[in-house]
């Protein structure tokens, strides 16, 4: 029997690789006649690359190096005849190929989560609530885990299962013990009428195999097993059996052969040590009889010993803490510090900045080591920043690829019936080209954005987008999309409604039918004038693997019977839950970039047994790393331990090893953890704390990295920084508007800056998307109906009522918003009646929405004021009231007696010179707002003059003659266009400060002042 450790400050398969090539100089066999079994791929190219190190770029001939999961490949050239004893026999290598070769193929992993995503939709009300497809899904990813975990731990569900139904759990989970037992009872049927087999069940028969062949004919070539660190059963009867082989040899990483036996004797599952002690007790072996192999090479930095003992007191048992303070002496922190940030965003950048500063070292290799792919995902942009494209090893999600983003985009944008998020979602995405080329595609959605989905949503379909399609033209917002020409809305309508119809009227289909509908579409969607969609959609390593899911599912849902096609978005997502793409080495954005050769971000298991010159360990939180287990929606924790399976404490043992192999992959090791993550305080790893609490005992403490620094000031300006000075343009006079509306002069006064940018830059603000209809859009309603119910011979609550509800009827608003404004608007009706009933004054005559204009004297030319009076009332006497309607809040009285609120003030002024047709005016009884929002607490009447308090038609001319002055003082050319120059007079609404960058000015003026 030969088992061996390597110490976890030595280079792991270095030591492998050195001893290997050291044990078969003086050997019979040629090193490429061995095996070295290796726990996973990453383990088989990393002892790969140990012997290129070794021999120095020399050719040499490869032993075999096996990832565990393809044993069966390695098991006829092991029992090759001359590898075996001339007394061996061929009897039970015979039997034991052919039970090879008669094992039924592992179940498709799609097939059986269909197969089980069936069993849950069928089962009805078994459970409380009773689950949608993506949530069948989930559910039978959840069944299938189970599955494997019995499988590993060599346990019969269907025989166990009774021993956790003791009447002592809550009803739900008796409910699923229930399913589960029908379940455990069909499934191996279904499996052997399939002629398939559970896929750990099929690797566990395999290793089975190999072991009972290799034990009768025990071969004499070299089969080392190298790296494990952890064990199910089968497991350790393989390495078992690989330890007893003629030139076997199972080699050990990380053995803590100087911890106490006290302590060895009694470790509990968390311990970093329990792993490699279960694999010894599986051996038969003793762990002070291990040989320790030990070799120091000049490409590797070495670990300080005085880091592995801080480790091993710090990890030790609850049962060792009470010795920390037996040796008070200060641990060597030589190479170690820690980096604490205070959010996910801020560590990111500062663990880029650590890499990218040990790049400066000629032939350092550095890593990020972390079980929490937000982090890596993060520290991957940021090092961008640097032009560094880091090797990934988890690759990337596959939802996240480009084309299955826009598979599922497409998915969701006809499943909300062309709702205008998804909808921009789907034809903004680089994938989307409708037929045409990608910028004009651009070009037309942009359009559309602008003229069809923003503001308020138009209703669902195609006919709602017709509907909300304007006449007017979109001014010189097309310039934007130059040299691209984009189509006209109408037409791209048509283009969109040709592509996507097979979609919308699919109705409910069985999911392989609705599935090669969505891939048609998406291939039709994807064309430009010159590439087929399916060219574009399917391309790279990403397309190729969104393509095999497709065909995964489309092979094998049918099971799960008819389904509508809203649900398509969700299982499009649950199925491509924990999917990645391997290989993906080009980052968006940075096509044709190569991976950097020495700068890697590794998930835990990719970063086992590893060495680096530098390695961050990020995620050192509770809940990440160790990452406690989801709870089961099957079992709970309670009958998972009833029934043999592991507890949730065997998983942190092997993320405890990973913490401590990390502490030893590299001489200088930076912890990372966060104070807040999601807007919560975050709890710093149980390792963290215990190495705080054991240096803090000896008055130690990790020093502060200074990266925390460094990436505080990355993005600061050189030098002191000056704030933006309030802007005050003064463009040339023929550019200044000649024409305003008598509601922009209050602009004009309260902020100058904005009729600047309105009118001579003309900049419009963009309405939001899907925004809920605004008080503009409602006030448009109001006015219209008002002018018309004006104008008609009934002045009754009916008829007004009825004519707010058909203006309300024809706007492009969704059903859903048209039926909540029908109650408001019925309420408006009532105020306004009511308002009519309790005023004095009797009109004989009203005007609504009547048009003015009025031509001022400049310097510089006419000056045209205008005006739209939403209602002007006249008596017998040919006293007038003027009335604007407001359905937000009006104006106060202070503010119009001050000269800040000039709108019917101006509108007098306008009607005493004869700007209105028709409408004259012997004097003024009152200027008055109206409040009108259906809200009878708020709504009120608002009079800002009375002719009983003094002559309005007076002060009417006052204010156009200031206003007269005004317009002289723009015709000036040194003067400016200043934003807003009196902040106590600033406009509620403000669409153009954050580009006058108003909060910067401000404070630093007030921070001067």
């Amino acid at each position: 029997m030969r088992v061996v450790a390597v110490a976890a400050s030595d280079s792991f398969f270095d030591v492998v690789a050195f001893h290997w090539q050291r044990i078969m100089e003086g050997a019979a066999h040629r090193e490429a006649d061995g095996v070295i079994i290796v726990p996973n791929r990453r383990a088989a190219m990393q002892i790969s690359e140990a012997f290129l190190r070794l021999c120095d770029g020399e050719a040499m001939l490869l032993p075999r190096i096996v990832p565990f999961s393809e044993l069966e490949k390695i098991m006829e050239f092991t029992l090759r005849p001359q590898y075996l004893p001339a007394t061996g026999s061929g009897t039970e290598l015979r039997s034991a190929l052919d039970a090879l070769l008669t094992l039924p193929p592992a179940c498709d992993k799609m097939q059986r989560l269909a197969a089980l995503s069936s069993l849950v939709l069928r089962s009805g009300d078994a459970f409380a609530v009773r689950p949608g497809l993506d949530q069948a899904w989930s559910l039978a990813q959840a069944l299938a885990d189970l599955m494997d975990d019995a499988e590993r731990a060599e346990i019969d569900l269907a025989a166990r299962l009774p021993e956790a139904d003791d009447g002592e759990f809550a009803a739900h989970w008796q409910r699923c013990l229930d399913f589960l037992k029908i379940v455990t009872a069909f499934w191996p049927d279904y499996l052997r009428e399939g002629g398939i087999t559970n896929p750990v069940a099929r690797q566990n028969h395999v290793i089975g195999v190999m072991t009972a062949a290799w034990e009768a004919a025990q071969p004499t070539l070299p089969i080392w097993a190298v790296g494990f660190t952890d064990i199910a059963s089968s497991v350790g009867m393989f390495l078992s059996t690989v330890a007893r082989l003629p030139n076997g040899c199972v080699v050990l990483p990380g053995l803590d052969q100087a911890l106490e036996d006290a302590l060895w004797a009694n470790l509990p599952e968390s311990h970093p040590q329990f792993g490699l002690k279960s694999i010894l007790n599986a051996i038969g072996v003793d762990r002070a009889d291990l040989p320790l192999w030990s070799q120091g090479f000049p490409w590797v930095d070495a670990i300080p010993e005085g880091r592995i003992a801080m480790l091993r007191a710090a990890m030790t048992p609850a049962a060792g803490v009470a010795q920390w303070m037996r040796d008070p002496q200060p641990c060597d922190l030589t190479g170690l510090s820690r980096l604490n940030c205070e959010d996910p965003q801020q560590e990111a950048r500062a663990i880029a900045m650590i890499l990218r500063e040990a790049l400066e070292h000629p032939g350092h290799r550095v890593a990020l080591i972390t079980p929490d792919r937000q982090i890596a995902r993060r520290v991957s942009v940021e090092l961008l920043r640097f032009g560094i494209v880091a090797d990934d090893s988890a690759g990337e999600a596959l939802a996240l690829t480009p084309s299955a983003v826009f598979i599922r985009l497409l998915a969701e944008a006809v499943a909300s019936e062309l709702a205008p998020v998804p909808l921009l979602a789907l034809l903004k995405h680089p994938l989307s080209a409708c037929g045409l080329s990608q910028g004009a595609c651009r070009a037309s959605a942009r359009k559309l954005e602008r003229m069809v989905l923003r503001g308020p949503a138009p209703p669902p379909g195609f006919e709602g987008l017709r509907l909300r399609c304007r006449d007017e033209g979109d001014g010189e917002a097309e310039l934007a999309d130059r040299p691209d020409q984009p189509v006209a809305p109408e037409d791209f309508i048509d283009r969109l409604e040709k592509i996507l119809n097979p979609l919308l009227t699919c109705g409910d289909a069985p999911l392989p039918t609705l599935l090669t509908r969505l891939i048609n579409v998406a291939e039709a969607l994807a064309s430009t004038t010159e590439t087929d969609g399916a060219d574009r959609l399917w391309f790279g390593e990403a397309g190729h693997a969104l393509a095999e899911h497709l065909s995964g599912l489309m092979q094998f849902t049918d099971l799960l019977g008819a389904q509508g096609f809203a649900t398509l978005p969700a299982f499009l997502a649950a199925s491509m839950q924990g999917q990645s793409v391997m290989g993906q080495h080009i980052l968006r954005g940075r096509e044709g970039g190569a991976l950097h050769p020495r700068v890697y971000i590794l998930g835990l298991i990719e970063a086992r047994l590893q060495r680096f010159d530098l390695a961050v360990l990020a995620g050192l939180e509770e809940q990440i790393w160790p990452r406690i287990a989801e709870p089961s929606p099957w079992l709970s924790r309670p009958m998972r331990l009833k029934i043999g399976l592991p507890a949730p404490e065997h998983d942190v043992g092997a993320s405890a090893f990973d913490f401590v192999s990390g502490m030893c992959s590299a001489s200088r090791v930076v912890l990372s953890h966060v104070v807040r993550r999601e807007n919560a305080p975050s709890v710093p790893s149980r390792w963290l704390v215990r190495i705080h609490a054991y240096l803090e005992g000896r008055g130690q403490s990790l020093p502060q990295h200074p990266a925390r620094q460094w990436q505080m000031q990355i993005d600061q300006p050189e030098g002191p920084t000056t704030p933006a000075a309030q802007p005050a343009p003064r463009p040339p006079v023929p550019l200044r508007p000649r024409r305003l509306s008598v509601t922009e002069i209050d602009t004009w006064l309260r902020d100058p800056y904005a009729i600047y940018a309105r009118h001579i830059l003309k900049l419009r603000p963009l309405d939001a998307i899907n925004a809920p209809p605004g008080r503009a859009d409602i006030g448009v309603i109001v006015h219209e109906a008002l002018a018309e119910w004006l104008q008609g011979r009934k002045r009754d609550v009916g008829h007004l009522t009825r004519l707010l509800h058909e203006k309300l009827a024809r706007s492009p608003m969704r059903p859903a918003m048209r039926a909540w404004w029908r109650g408001r608007f019925t309420l408006i009706a009532k105020e306004i009646v009511a308002f009519e009933a309790g005023r004095d004054f009797r009109p004989e005559q009203s005007w609504g929405e009547a048009a003015g204009k009025l031509r001022l004297d400049a310097p510089q030319g006419g000056f045209d004021l205008t005006a739209r009076a939403d209602r002007i009332d006249r008596d017998g006497l040919g006293q007038v009231c003027v009335i604007d309607y407001k359905t937000g809040q009006p104006p106060r009285r202070k503010d119009a007696d001050a000269g800040w609120a000039s709108q019917l003030w101006l509108e007098a002024a306008m009607i005493l010179r004869g700007a209105f047709d028709g409408i004259t005016a012997q004097g003024f009884t009152s200027l008055e707002y109206w409040r009108v929002s259906g809200n009878a607490a708020s709504d009120r009447i608002v009079v800002i003059a009375n002719g009983s308090e003094g002559d309005i038609a007076e002060e009417a001319e006052t204010r156009v003659r200031r206003l007269e002055e005004w317009v002289a003082r723009y015709d000036d050319p040194d003067m400016p266009y200043i934003a807003q120059p009196y902040p106590e007079y600033a406009p509620r609404f403000d669409d153009y400060g954050h580009l006058a960058r108003v909060k910067e000015w401000r404070i630093s003026a007030e921070g001067d002042e």
